[in-house]
């Protein structure tokens, strides 16, 4: 853990968390979010050309402090995991996969308190129960791995369907064309690609586009001159209605409707 969030949690530990027992104040769905956050900052991992954070969030709370939620538990989970998604974004963090999270209830959890367990995952396809998948859900692992149940309340994210999305090309030449987008696609200058351009200063096989978990997101194939996405460079982000992709001299501009595929 850094030494600055270690800190943090520090006086966290020190002032809020006895604060809120002694004046049994309800928690806030974004302090639900701000911890999910700090995990994020706390266990992320430095590659050599990115930075890798969880997708995989268990919030535990003390089961009457979870029942407080109880007229918001169909969306709660999905808004959290959505906010992770925009965090991760905004600082330009790469997820491998979709953000999801589980709200636990946990008894050894004390009133007004929040603990954050996070992982990292591969997308999990066909999953049908906590304990499916590779290393199981986030729910096992509070249990220690003694076999013992804990009382629990587990709201599944949504599984959105990828949008309906377009691109505008504009060339260097100054003309525009439309290309679907679909389920992904590949870009560069050679003829394999699903989009070609003729930009010199493309890479043969620049950057593909792929739908993971309801979102597109944009990777950079190891191009020589790098892909900018709204003016940053980038490896990989997901994309969004009105983000204009520059790759050498050409400009991509994403469409989405509002119905999604």
């Amino acid at each position: 853990m850094p030494p600055l969030a270690a800190i943090e949690r520090f006086f966290e530990r020190l002032f809020e968390r006895p604060t809120a027992r002694l004046f049994r104040t309800r928690l806030q769905p974004v302090q639900l979010q701000r911890r999910i956050e700090r995990v994020m900052e706390s266990d992320r991992l430095a590659a050599s050309d990115r930075t890798l954070v969880p997708n995989r969030f268990a919030v535990h709370l003390h089961p009457s402090d979870l029942e407080a939620f109880e007229d918001m538990e169909q969306s709660l989970a999905a808004e959290l995991a959505d906010g992770a998604l925009l965090f991760a974004r905004e600082h330009h963090y790469t997820l491998v996969d979709r953000p999801r999270v589980e709200l636990v209830g946990d008894e050894s959890v004390e009133r007004s308190d929040i603990r954050v367990v996070a992982r990292f995952a591969d997308p999990i396809s066909g999953r049908a129960g906590l304990g499916d998948g590779p290393g199981g859900s986030a729910a096992d692992a509070a249990r220690g791995g003694t076999g013992d149940p804990i009382a629990t309340m587990v709201f599944a994210v949504p599984q959105p369907a990828i949008p309906r999305a377009r691109l505008r090309i504009h060339d260097p030449s100054g003309g525009t064309r439309i290309q679907g987008i679909g389920a992904g696609l590949t870009i560069g200058r050679a003829a394999d690609n699903d989009v070609v351009l003729r930009d010199e200063r493309v890479s043969r096989h620049h950057g593909r586009i792929a739908g993971r978990r309801g979102t597109l997101v944009y990777s950079d194939l190891g191009s020589t001159n790098g892909t900018e996405v709204n003016g940053q460079r980038v490896s990989d982000v997901v994309l969004g209605a009105g983000d204009r992709i520059r790759m050498g001299e050409t400009t991509l501009e994403v469409e989405v409707d509002e119905a999604p595929a």
